[in-house]
């Protein structure tokens, strides 16, 4: 029986906590992406405002961090086939939509969106993913 392949996935164009979490675990095609908040990889701090702004929304820094660790595995947005993403309030849920279709605009993945209590350091939001490795070939289904 040959052994299950597995890659720890890291970039410092990201958020990391190395020594509690992996950015992303590679097993065989398939990446798992640890949820991702709204920081500045830079400062490790939240930005500031919510979902959605004139600058960058929290929303759009997780996408962003999260689109440097697809790049660290030869990988962008369209690889991606199914997200999570947690909200601190299910009434930015219009924003989040908003936000969500300036990076993943055709093929969406699938995905599941819920209210949670509260998000580590305050955040409004967080989302992880899991995408597969190399080239996908589109195929419309018949139904």
């Amino acid at each position: 029986m040959s052994a299950t392949l597995r890659r720890i996935i890291y970039t410092d164009r990201a958020p990391a906590r190395r020594d509690i979490y992996s950015q992303a675990v590679v097993v065989d095609k398939t990446m798992y992406v640890s949820g991702q908040l709204g920081m500045d990889p830079a400062s490790g701090q939240l930005v500031p405002g919510g979902v959605k702004n004139e600058a960058q929304s929290q929303f759009e820094a997780a996408l962003v961090n999260m689109g440097e660790i697809l790049k660290a595995a030869g990988c962008d947005y369209t690889n991606v086939v199914k997200t999570t993403v947690l909200l601190a309030d299910i009434n930015d849920f219009n924003d989040v939509n908003d936000v969500y279709k300036q990076f993943f605009q055709v093929n969406h993945p699938a995905r599941a969106a819920y209210q949670v209590v509260a998000l580590p350091r305050g955040g409004r939001v967080e989302i992880e993913a899991v995408a597969v490795l190399g080239p996908i070939t589109e195929v419309s289904s018949a139904l």
